[in-house]
């Protein structure tokens, strides 16, 4: 299953064309140094398969979709991200709001006491009013 999955196989890969290697690219050591963009491997059947020609067209590479089809894919791909989040277990989560408590609480001290004491200070150079 691992096989089926590796990069340039997956037959719903939306790679972009910049990764595509010339046809009449040879095999010598010049091909070799042609960079691939985003570190992938491309090889020349790759680069027939994905050719226009052969590729099928699909609705929306054709046509424009409606307003009800965007939104639906909108929840459709926030579902598949959500679905690729670890959660946190409940001692993780306990953990880590104790920490954010904890850690707002000593900066709203100190943030508390330089205020009280910059007022004090403003206070103390321009004079007290009453």
């Amino acid at each position: 299953m691992a096989d089926n999955k590796r990069r340039g196989e997956d037959a719903g890969d939306d790679r972009l064309d910049d990764e595509v290697v010339d046809e009449a690219a040879d095999d010598d050591a010049s091909s070799a140094d042609e960079p691939v963009s985003r570190g992938g491997t491309a090889t020349r059947s790759r680069a027939r398969a994905e050719s226009a020609d052969s590729r099928p067209t699909t609705r929306s590479e054709t046509g424009r979709v409606g307003v009800f089809g965007r939104v639906a894919r909108f929840f459709r791909e926030v579902v598949a991200e959500l679905r690729k989040v670890i959660w946190p277990t409940r001692k993780e989560l306990l953990t880590y709001t104790a920490v954010v408590v904890t850690f707002v609480a000593v900066m709203l001290t100190i943030v508390g006491v330089l205020d009280y004491g910059f007022a004090k200070v403003v206070l103390f150079v321009f004079g007290n009013s009453s």
